[in-house]
């Protein structure tokens, strides 16, 4: 029979496992931990929005390819429709800017580059705009005269010329040869010219034999991501703006470094300094209804100067990288859920607010699924 100070010793000694087993974080390595999946009426409402019938004739309406949700670093729920499948790297569209972010981020914490660093140091061609720093364009705030239209307007659209016109060769090249409009930093104006000039400074930053394997030697493989494709224009700099291709859940990956303030197991990959940044909304930018509101390079769900949150629904803490056609990485730090979304929408149907009210519902913990 044990002494009674050993038994203690015994009984505290147990006590600390099981509360360091009970707080122990799951992380993917080949694949992602899976935990229970949640059922009843409130899946039910979530699958009614996010997969609805789907009409290949009209494409209208709201039209998911794919929905991966993570919780606690857990894979709980998993959809796919249409062409799209687990193993599909699928186009992901303007949330592209936020991995260009990412990618950034490590070459910020190598100590490359500080954020108020003319971008022109890293990008020569760039000179015509001395005063533009790296932090205007991570904040779409360069001042230059750009139109960001693209089915709507695309006579008059810079965006559409530089993806697929005489921009289409050197498109950190076209977006410098627009002129100044305002200066830097006084007006938020969203650009994809903006990103794809951060992605030839980023050529400057870690230099020209580095660049090719960048991103993934800085962020793709440090997060056990296989599936990444990243298109180049004709110069051979990465279309920041555009042209990356990812499983959802290798997209899931990097919601969760983003979730963990940029730490991945016992790395901390992104500064904590440039996650924050990121989160922080744009100096120069004027809150308009329902629209989220820009950070670094990602997507916000803050208050500003009096209005009220623009997905009413969601935690205020919610961030979120977004592209065309309803592409979107959604993190929500106090619902510890990380969301995928790809999807091929054609028309207005689908709303942020909506898709992310019944996603808390359906797989937040609070719910008691």
């Amino acid at each position: 029979m044990p002494r009674p100070f050993s038994l203690l010793l015994g009984i505290a000694g147990c006590f600390v496992i099981g509360a360091a087993q009970a707080f122990a974080e799951a992380w993917p390595d080949d694949d992602w931990p899976r935990g229970a999946t949640p059922t009843g009426e409130a899946l039910a409402a979530f699958e009614s929005y996010a997969f609805p019938e789907r009409d290949e004739v009209s494409r209208l309406g709201v039209r998911s390819d794919a929905v991966v949700v993570i919780r606690d670093g857990e894979l709980i729920y998993e959809r796919y429709a249409g062409e799209t499948r687990a193993d599909t790297p699928h186009l992901t569209w303007s949330v592209s800017k936020s991995l260009l972010a990412s990618v950034l981020g490590v070459a910020y914490g190598e100590g490359r580059f500080r954020l108020d660093d003319p971008a022109a140091r890293y990008y020569p061609a760039f000179s015509a705009h001395p005063q533009v720093s790296l932090r205007h364009l991570l904040n779409w705030s360069s001042g230059l005269a750009w139109q960001e239209d693209y089915e709507y307007a695309p006579v008059k659209s810079s965006v559409v010329a530089m993806l697929y016109t005489q921009g289409r060769t050197d498109m950190a090249a076209f977006t410098a040869a627009h002129a100044q409009e305002v200066p830097p930093g006084q007006h938020f104006r969203y650009s994809s010219g903006d990103s794809n000039v951060l992605a030839a400074a980023l050529k400057g930053v870690v230099g020209a034999a580095a660049y090719p394997d960048y991103p993934w030697t800085a962020l793709f493989e440090p997060l056990g991501i296989r599936s990444a494709v990243w298109e180049t224009d004709a110069a051979g700099t990465f279309v920041g703006s555009s042209y990356t291709y990812l499983t959802a859940r290798d997209l899931a990956r990097v919601g969760l470094l983003m979730q963990r303030d940029g730490r991945w197991h016992d790395r901390q990959l992104l500064p904590r300094d440039w996650v924050a940044f990121n989160r922080t909304p744009a100096p120069s930018y004027r809150p308009l209804e329902d629209e989220a509101v820009p950070g670094g390079h990602w997507w916000l769900n803050a208050r500003r100067d009096g209005a009220g949150k623009p997905w009413p629904n969601a935690p205020e803490d919610t961030f979120a990288a977004l592209g065309h056609w309803g592409q979107a990485l959604y993190v929500l730090p106090a619902a510890r859920l990380v969301i995928v979304r790809y999807a091929d929408d054609r028309d207005a149907s689908y709303r942020h607010d909506e898709f992310l009210k019944r996603a808390v519902a359906a797989f937040a913990r609070e719910t008691g699924q």
